[in-house]
């Protein structure tokens, strides 16, 4: 964010994803103020399918500086968006703290991110969270992350290789060349 304090929003992506219509205008997409609005995922658990934490009803667009998607598992922190300022550099140095880090978390950083957004209110009041598709399609149907529902289809934003270097029954680079194929055809 030091490096690029010109710009007012940053978008963070897995290494194993692909921006499949980079001629998306994220502001129009997402970021409009009335646009997140009508895209957010109010009162909705945080943490799948029933955290008594739920994301605020009444949070208006304009105050979000976290947007992030979830899946039947949690929160997906392979895509999201930040907005630069104070509270984004004050959410990246919690959920990096080494203290959260000492925990042993199951799934590391993403369950830090998911107790810090549940019990930290600093953090939630400025979450949105939107529907899956909009910024983290998955490439394959895994059941208890949203099956078919969060898998990709021709004119999503994005497509993000869940899991793919964690599985040796997997080859990443053959799958992403798919998508690429695909994107170089678009193109």
């Amino acid at each position: 964010m030091t490096v690029y304090s010109h710009s007012t929003y940053f978008f963070v992506l897995s290494p194993h994803a692909l921006v499949m219509k980079p001629s998306i205008n994220l502001h129009s997409h997402i970021l409009n103020k009335k646009k997140l609005e009508s895209l957010m995922l109010k009162d909705k658990p945080v943490v799948p399918p029933d955290s008594v934490i739920k994301t605020f009803g009444g949070l208006k667009g304009d105050r979000v500086d976290l947007v992030l998607t979830q899946d039947g598992e949690g929160l997906c922190q392979g895509s999201f968006i930040l907005k630069r300022g104070d509270w984004a550099k004050y959410f990246l140095d919690t959920w990096f703290d080494p203290l959260y880090r000492s925990y042993n978390f199951q799934k590391a950083e993403a369950h830090a991110l998911e107790h810090i957004v549940q019990w930290h209110p600093t953090i939630l009041t400025k979450l949105a969270l939107i529907p899956q598709r909009l910024l983290n399609s998955y490439n394959v149907d895994i059941a208890s992350r949203g099956g078919k529902d969060a898998m990709y289809k021709d004119g999503d934003f994005v497509v993000r290789l869940v899991a793919c270097e964690a599985d040796p029954n997997r080859n990443c680079e053959k799958e992403f060349e798919e998508y690429y194929d695909k994107w170089k055809a678009s193109s």
